[in-house]
């Protein structure tokens, strides 16, 4: 079951065309989106971080597992969709930094959404648990799949 909602999330990535949705929504709306939702899970990543990582902020694990929810629920959204024509490259008031080669390279992309699929839901799972310890390691495994989509596929700025 696993491995299919995996696959489906990559075609979904990969193919960027939920037609519909997308036909609704502009270019430049999509890069808007896409960055919002990365905004916010780059917010929530750092909630994990100073309480499991740093211990910057006192431990609540209610508050990273949430945390952990709202990460693998932007993962599992369907964000792919977002990644439609015209999009490959700044619009409007809409700056992008992702690399051409995302457009061109679907098997690499394929298999960056899929460890970050798979390690931010992983990461849900694990901060349910409780286990700091684990749950820093997941987080570490998360931050992994980021850089590696970032490293391939993420311009400077």
């Amino acid at each position: 079951m696993m491995n299919k909602l995996m696959a489906c999330t990559a075609g979904l990535l990969l193919a960027g065309t939920a037609s519909l949705a997308v036909a609704q929504v502009s270019p430049e709306d999509q890069i808007e989106f896409r960055k919002a939702g990365y905004s916010f899970m780059s917010w929530n990543m750092g909630k994990i971080k100073a309480q499991v990582v740093e211990g910057s902020v006192p431990y609540d694990q209610a508050q990273v597992a949430a945390a952990a929810n709202a990460i693998a629920g932007i993962a599992n959204s369907g964000m792919g969709a977002l990644y439609g024509p015209g999009t490959e490259q700044s619009v409007g008031a809409q700056k992008t930094r992702v690399k051409p080669e995302f457009f061109t390279q679907k098997e690499e992309v394929a298999k960056v959404a899929i460890a970050f699929n798979q390690a931010a839901n992983n990461l849900a799972k694990v901060a349910a648990g409780g286990d700091k310890a684990a749950i820093a390691q997941a987080f570490g495994e998360v931050g992994k799949s980021c850089k590696g989509c970032h490293d391939k596929f993420r311009m400077d700025e």
